[in-house]
This record gives C-alpha cells, sequence and structure tokens, in this order.
C-alpha cells in the first residue's frame, strides 16, 4: 500500500483527504488550524495528524504527498516535498510563475519522481468523451474552443479571476488541442479589490490556427461550466450544470454546394447526448497519481502539461497587465 501524506484540509482539500482515505492510502494529514487537526484524529484514526508538513516529509515511510492548500503555498511545498523524494499531487496551479513551474518540472525529472497537478477535469468523464471525439476526427477540422465558467463567488483575495477560475479551462483547451499558444491576450476589470481581476475575457491563437476564448467571472448571475468545441463537421458542448447530458454533439456545420461555388451555406443533422459515466474525476484522477506513484512517471507527461498551463497563464497574466497581446 502506497502511503500517502496530505497536506490542507480546508476547502476543496477535505475532499482529496476524503478520496485518499477510501482509497486506504491515507497517512498523514497535515494542517495548521488546530480544529481541524482534531476533527481529522477523529475521523482518520489510523492517520498521524499535525500542523507540521515537515514531520510528514520526514516520514520515511512516506511515498507520496497530495497538496491542497491556499496556491500560494503550492510551489514551495511541491519543491520541499520533492527534495525529501516524495511523489507530488499538488492542486492547481502548482506554481504562480513560469520560472517555479520549470524548477518543479527539472526536480521531479532529476529525481525520477512524480509531479502531478490537480487538473481535475481531464479526468471527467464527459471531457474525456469531448476528447476522445476531437481526437478521432468525428468534429472534423476544430476551428476554436471557448468556454464559459461564471459565477456569484466564491470572491478570492489572493487570486484573480484568471488563476482562480481560467486554470481550469485552460488546462481542458491546451489538453483538446495539444499545442501551446502562439498568441494570448487579456482583458479584465478589478471591481471589488484593486489589482484583483473580477472578470476577465481571454483569447488564445495557436500554431494551427485555431483559436480559443474564455470568459472568467464571479460576478454573474449565473453558474456556468461550459466548454465548446466547434469543428467542420459537427460541433459539440460540455456542460457540467446539466444533470444528465453533460455532453451534447451537434451535426452542424458550414456547407460549401460544389454546384453553386463561393456560396456557404449551414448543414444541420441530428442532435445527440452519447451516454457518460457517472464516475467521481477526482477519485479517478486520484487513482492515476498513485499508477503513476506505482508504476514511474513515464515521460512526465503531466508535469510537463502542467508546465505549459502556468506558461499561458503567464503570457495571459502579462497580457492583462500590460493592455496588449502577448
Amino acid at each position: 500500500m502506497i502511503r500517502v501524506a496530505h497536506a490542507g484540509v480546508g476547502g476543496w482539500g477535505k475532499n482529496v483527504a476524503r478520496v485518499a482515505g477510501e482509497l486506504r492510502q491515507l497517512a498523514w494529514v497535515v494542517d495548521t488550524d488546530e480544529a481541524r487537526q482534531a476533527e481529522y484524529a477523529a475521523r482518520y484514526p489510523q492517520a498521524r495528524v499535525s500542523g507540521s508538513f515537515s514531520d510528514a516529509l520526514a516520514d520515511e515511510s512516506v511515498q507520496a504527498v497530495t497538496i491542497a492548500t491556499p496556491v500560494p503555498t503550492h510551489y514551495a511545498l511541491a519543491k520541499d516535498a520533492l527534495e525529501a523524494g516524495k511523489h507530488v499531487f499538488v492542486e492547481k496551479p502548482p506554481a504562480m510563475r513560469g520560472e517555479e513551474m520549470e524548477e518543479l518540472v527539472d526536480l521531479a525529472r532529476a529525481r525520477g519522481l512524480v509531479l502531478m497537478p490537480g487538473h481535475l477535469l481531464l479526468y471527467h468523464p464527459g471531457l474525456q468523451k469531448v476528447k476522445e471525439l476531437v481526437d478521432s476526427g468525428e468534429l472534423g477540422d476544430v476551428a476554436c474552443v471557448y468556454g464559459n465558467r461564471q459565477n456569484l463567488g466564491v470572491i478570492r483575495s489572493n487570486e484573480n479571476a484568471l488563476w482562480s477560475l481560467g486554470v481550469h479551462d485552460l488546462s481542458v483547451i491546451l489538453w483538446l488541442l495539444d499545442e501551446e499558444p502562439v498568441e494570448a491576450v487579456a482583458h479584465g476589470v478589478d471591481y471589488l479589490q484593486k489589482g484583483i481581476e473580477d472578470v476577465v475575457f481571454c483569447f488564445l491563437r495557436f500554431p494551427s490556427g485555431r483559436v480559443a476564448h474564455m470568459h472568467l467571472s464571479w460576478l454573474d448571475p449565473h453558474k456556468m461550466r461550459k466548454m465548446t468545441v466547434v469543428g467542420r463537421e459537427k460541433m459539440v458542448v460540455f456542460d457540467d450544470m446539466e444533470l444528465e447530458r453533460k455532453v451534447t454533439v451537434y451535426e452542424k456545420g458550414p456547407w460549401e454546394p460544389a454546384e453553386s461555388y463561393g456560396e456557404w451555406r449551414t448543414r444541420t443533422g441530428d442532435i445527440f447526448s452519447p451516454k457518460i459515466p457517472n464516475a467521481e474525476p477526482l477519485r479517478l484522477e486520484l487513482e492515476h497519481f498513485l499508477r503513476l506513484v506505482e508504476n514511474g512517471p513515464g515521460d512526465h507527461r503531466e508535469a510537463t502539461d502542467g508546465l505549459s498551463v502556468v506558461r499561458a497563464l503567464d503570457r495571459l497574466t502579462e497580457s492583462l497587465r500590460a493592455g496588449a497581446p502577448a
């Protein structure tokens, strides 16, 4: 059994701890809040509970750590864990600067350790179906991808809407298109807190000519978690707010009849929703991490994909601050 030390049980971290506990891998729970320490000591009597991350790292029987602490702490904790010889799963983003993420990737490669960012949506069965449709060519040539991630709250004070919300959709867009952008443009407004954008619009252009757009906001009357992929033959929409129809495929597209040169029409066919397994993405994600720990990091694809995401976030942030393309 792989012994895992988990850091951070506030917010999303409690879910990571829960799944690690269900997988019977939880050996340590680390949190600086004493009330949480007492709660988790009672909940997981088999695990050691502490406020010291270094104590968990000093335990030679611990092979891996999972980190779900506040974003500004991710880089330092992940670096400490890798230097201690532990495999690392760290929630997104693992670092807030491209140079820091490069350092983590280089450290993981040098030591033969797993470094896996918590890009949860890549393990969502609905989005895995979308990826299958893109890779198989069923949609035809993909022209564009756009994401909507909006809600009223949660309003952050240590990161803006781009870093809090955009990292989700950005990881999916780069994964679906399998390329990094050559142009990144972002515009945003800080209504509530100076220097922390509540609303951000992003545009990305890729070497293939494909483009992507993200609308990110925690000041919106509607909760939206939607991704749309537009292909020449078909189009597909992933809507995480739908209970049953998570994925909808539209047989729609532009059509140029051979007998009418230069005149484009639209073609409309069936609309259907494939059956999507009702599996918990977080459990699938952590199972994948544990398999990597057991079998080895391979080509470190998870780490390098995470680096691509942080690089793109860096460029979008540069554009946001300069008011110009990056």
